[in-house]
């Protein structure tokens, strides 16, 4: 675990300091940060999604788990949680708040490295993937809390299940996870991650949320695929 503890303390300094700066930052410097972070999204989604090894599973697992979340009800219901923890945790009514710890979550965890990093951890192999990220995460985190605020720190909660949870992952199966797997895991991360693009660019507003299910049935997928016949 030591890569995503070191990248939750690079969220919290980074965040920290885009803190510090928020409220003295001039509104056109923080939307040029923004709009720069969403060409580097997009830039980071598309190159993910283009390295599926199987389009069909890719966009099967797109369509299912976007239904799934869908049905579910996703979006709102984890927007309403971390609402919640704003009004339990944070005294000041920021209007960002919930939208700067949802961008900030799908950011740090839906890249390639995110995936690939915590399963090699958890397989006992390196944590330099995860150290590389701990560092692009840090100054990513300078720029949206400077734009969104207090919000961006709490991110680290769902950073911490969610990245920790690969590395369980990788810690359990090792090396019995073919490469079909995390292949698909990461492209369907990249159309998330375009996703969450646009929306930073203020292009398309897309309840990403309702997507995530879209990872489990990558996995699924990935998985019976050699045994389908196709």
């Amino acid at each position: 675990m030591l890569g995503t503890l070191v990248n939750i303390a690079t969220v919290l300094v980074g965040g920290i300091i885009g803190l510090i700066v928020h409220g003295r930052l001039p509104e056109s410097y923080r939307r040029i940060a923004f709009q720069g972070l969403g060409l580097v999204t997009l830039m980071l989604g598309m190159s993910m999604a283009l390295k599926t090894q199987n389009a069909v599973i890719l966009i099967l697992s797109i369509l299912l788990g976007a239904l799934t979340g869908q049905a579910l009800n996703l979006e709102e219901r984890l927007e309403s949680s971390v609402e919640w923890v704003r009004k339990k945790f944070v005294s000041s009514s920021e209007s960002t708040f919930t939208e700067g710890a949802i961008t900030a979550f799908m950011l740090f965890c839906m890249g390639s490295l995110t995936i690939i990093g915590a399963l090699e951890e958890g397989m006992g192999k390196s944590s330099d993937l995860l150290l590389a990220k701990a560092v692009m995460d840090g100054f990513a985190s300078v720029a949206l809390a400077a734009a969104l605020g207090v919000g961006v720190l709490f991110s680290v909660v769902p950073l911490l299940i969610y990245q920790g949870g690969w590395t369980l992952v990788g810690y359990l199966l090792q090396d019995l996870l073919p490469d079909l797997v995390t292949s698909e895991i990461s492209a369907v991360g990249g159309i998330i991650l375009l996703g969450l693009g646009l929306g930073l660019l203020d292009l398309k507003k897309i309840p990403l949320l309702n997507m995530l299910p879209a990872l489990l049935y990558a996995v699924g997928l990935a998985l019976l695929w050699p045994y389908l016949g196709f």
